[in-house]
């Protein structure tokens, strides 16, 4: 079995005869609203997919939601390769005002990642081209209807995407090569202006965490990428596991506020604390971000500088890790070790961080809490989410969470939600309540992906979004209620081995919390100037070459982009730059790289910072050598467009 860092995330479907439809009771659902929160309401998705003999069951899995800026809200969910993600559409200009009690009147807006190579693939067989993974993105436009970016995971090659100019009601044809990389793990989206999506994954090779950019809405990421480990924290929390422990892998998140630090580019991550921890296949207990400023150049490459949040005593590789930015450039970050919900902040971009907290408390403290997710907006408020048992002990033992034969006595779990509106304060204040409205699931709780025979039915992650009133939306998996199809012989209640109705479940804050703080001081405003040498650029070299570049000294990173489309010929460096020599306007830099996308080459830089403008006179030279006495040239020779500047 795969180890957490190891995993294919990707959840099959389950296949079932055509079978009369059965009615069963039903333990009673509260209809009353919950602690602020509106009544839950179930997400509508068909029993089954296709016509065929033999049909899938639907579920609903892993819920992502998102709230765009015009208050519309989406909802995505999984059925599990390959049946495809279903997509559910709240747009209050649209779709009419909520019911009495709060309860949104959802669209159906279908399955956006496509039907297979089959044109009947959905109706008729019921299989889609994704399912594994998704995510979803809104982007913040200056006016206009916001985009919505959606990615989803695919057996193979990786990770499909798509995306929507008029609220989910129609997609772009999914485009099934997202990834720069085939063969990809959990993939997270984050948007930014009108069109910028950043998109993340594991690449394969090293386990280092790709970052690639949009600039169409996402239905590419060709506009520029990235690496999240830095070279200094490679050797902690790089390498391909089971060699490596290497590393866990959470969202990323762009900074969309109102200052300086707007633009910049946070990932959380989970590894282990130092090297020697790493090759001896220690325990992922150190939470880091890896930190992009300059991906606000607009060049082909950015690079991140790494930072830790905190150490801990025991593993937090407990799916997910989350982070968050609020309106004024403060980050945020979540993280669960199976009993405790931690949480910590940075006033600095990231850079230093304050001591973690435990956020549950009353009746979760001291059980077990799984599944953290976070968001922030305005100035210090904070929302922060989870799954919490009744009872104590590691969510995945079933000795604990599943005595006796019967479901009757198993521990029962309900979606809980911790709110701050002085999230940056030296005691964040948060308080706690619980929001599901029933108990929406009984037993284990698998917390290692595939890995284990814990249940899986909750997936492994729900999400909250705050709207543009400061008010929280939450999307999470429930499988409370017994599936209308029956396994014969397990049609009861409590019985374990009965078929449960897995669906996405929503609920929203029905009223602004008093004491939001929408003013203040930015974030980040007393950091010193960065230090060393730096040379960038970005241009052409004829019309058949592009190339982008960033070199530094201190610390020692950088990236390098470059295609030569005469020679069918793409290179990306693989991690970061390994020396950076400096000579007047010049610098020469070296590093591992991939060549069409293949492990093993090097590269060799030259590039001179002649005038600016850069075209007809700044310069730019690559080699590049490899297996099998591979070896290509290019230059130096002056650039025909762009800029190379030294810094």
């Amino acid at each position: 079995m795969r180890t957490h860092t190891q995993r294919s995330r990707v959840m099959f479907v389950v296949t079932i005869l055509t079978v009369a439809f059965i009615t069963l009771g039903q333990p009673p659902s509260a209809t009353l609203a919950i602690n602020g929160f509106s009544p839950n309401q179930e997400l509508a998705l068909p029993l089954t997919a296709g016509q065929l003999p033999v049909q899938f069951i639907v579920r609903a899995l892993e819920p992502s939601v998102r709230v765009a800026p015009d208050g519309t809200v989406y909802v995505a969910s999984i059925r599990g390769v390959p049946g495809g993600v279903d997509l559910h559409r709240y747009a209050p200009t649209i779709d009419g005002p909520p019911d009495g009690q709060g309860r949104y009147p959802f669209k159906y807006e279908g399955q956006p990642d496509g039907c297979g190579v089959l044109a009947t693939g959905c109706e008729l067989i019921g299989i889609a081209e994704g399912g594994g993974d998704v995510d979803i993105a809104v982007n913040f436009p200056t006016s206009g209807v916001p985009n919505l970016a959606l990615v989803s995971l695919t057996l193979a090659p990786g990770v499909t995407a798509t995306h929507s100019t008029d609220r989910g009601d129609t997609f772009t044809e999914p485009n099934p090569v997202a990834a720069l990389i085939p063969i990809d793990d959990r993939q997270w989206i984050d948007g930014f202006g009108g069109q910028n999506v950043y998109l993340n994954y594991h690449d394969v090779g090293t386990f280092n965490i790709e970052v690639q950019r949009s600039n169409d809405g996402g239905q590419t990421y060709l506009d520029g990428f990235g690496e999240a480990i830095d070279p200094a924290t490679f050797p902690t929390a790089g390498g391909v596991p089971a060699t490596n422990s290497a590393n866990l892998l959470g969202t990323i998140r762009v900074d969309r506020g109102v200052c300086p630090s707007r633009g910049n580019l946070y990932q959380i991550f989970v590894a282990p604390d130092n090297a020697v921890e790493n090759v001896s296949g220690g325990p992922l207990r150190t939470a880091y971000v890896g930190v992009s400023t300059d991906v606000k150049l607009g060049l082909p490459v950015f690079t991140f500088t790494d930072h830790k949040i905190a150490t801990t005593p025991t593993s937090i590789a407990q799916i997910f890790p989350a982070l968050a930015v609020d309106a004024f450039g403060n980050v945020y970050a979540t993280w669960s070790d199976n009993s405790g919900i931690f949480y910590a902040y940075s006033t600095d971009l990231g850079t230093t961080w304050s001591t973690p907290k435990q956020v549950n408390a009353g009746a979760t403290s001291g059980k077990t809490n799984v599944f953290p997710w976070i968001d922030a907006d305005a100035n210090g408020h904070v929302g922060i989410v989870w799954f919490g048992g009744d009872r104590a002990g590691n969510s995945n033992d079933a000795t604990i969470h599943q005595p006796g034969t019967t479901m009757a006595g198993w521990t029962n779990w309900n979606v809980y939600y911790a709110e701050s509106v002085n999230g940056h304060a030296a005691t964040p204040l948060f308080t706690q309540s619980t929001i599901s409205d029933h108990v929406v699931h009984r037993g284990t709780v698998s917390t290692g992906g595939l890995g284990g025979d814990a249940n899986r039915n909750l997936g492994d992650l729900f999400q909250i979004a705050f709207d543009p009133l400061h008010r929280a939306n939450v999307a999470f998996s429930d499988d409370s209620k017994l599936h209308p199809l029956t396994v014969a012989g397990h049609e009861g209640y409590d019985d374990p081995q009965a078929r449960r109705l897995i669906r996405a479940n929503f609920t929203h804050q029905l009223q602004t919390t008093a004491g939001i703080v929408t003013t203040g001081a930015c974030a980040g405003t007393a950091l010193p100037p960065e230090a060393g040498r730096k040379i960038t650029g970005g241009g052409h070299l004829g019309p058949d070459v592009t190339f982008g570049f960033i070199a530094k000294e201190t610390p020692l990173n950088g990236a390098l982009s470059y295609q030569d489309q005469s020679q069918d010929l793409k290179v990306h460096s693989s991690g970061g730059i390994d020396s950076v020599t400096f000579a007047g306007n010049c610098a020469t830099f070296t590093g591992n790289a991939k060549v069409n996308e293949q492990n093993g080459y090097r590269f060799r830089v030259n590039a001179c910072d002649v005038a600016t403008p850069g075209a007809g006179k700044d310069t730019f030279g690559i080699t590049v050598t490899g297996p099998g006495g591979f070896s290509y040239s290019k230059g130096p020779a002056p650039i025909t467009e762009g800029n190379i500047q030294n810094h």
